[in-house]
């Protein structure tokens, strides 16, 4: 096995899975902005479905929901597999990698420490 594609099928799985999370955030919108009637017309696969708006929101931030964990879940296999492959080859592991962003409450703390 080539030591790019171990890498490249996970970064390929996670562009299409960003393409769909654009592709819901602009449904979304299209359904904020829709005013001209109760039910709308929405594409599963291959066929429409008319759905009233709330219906058709709600089932979409399901979908959106679930790309997120799935993508999240990708991006923490992706760093496994960088580090295994700068093992394999020698290199030492990389540094700030495994950083990961301040909650909400960590923020909170910092910004009210900051503000005295």
């Amino acid at each position: 096995m080539r030591q790019l594609d171990y890498v490249s099928g996970t970064d390929d799985e996670m562009v299409d899975l960003d393409m769909k999370r654009n592709k819901n955030r602009e449904a979304l919108n299209a359904l904020k902005d829709e005013t001209s009637s109760e039910k709308v017309k929405v594409c599963f696969g291959n066929m429409f479905i008319k759905f009233p708006k709330s219906k058709a929101r709600e089932v979409i931030q399901k979908d959106q929901g679930e790309l997120d964990k799935e993508l999240n879940k990708l991006h923490t296999t992706l760093k496994a597999k960088v580090n295994q492959l700068n093992e394999m080859q020698g290199k030492p592991e990389l540094r700030g990698y495994k950083l990961s962003p301040l909650s909400t409450d960590e923020m909170k703390a910092i910004n009210s420490l900051l503000k005295r």
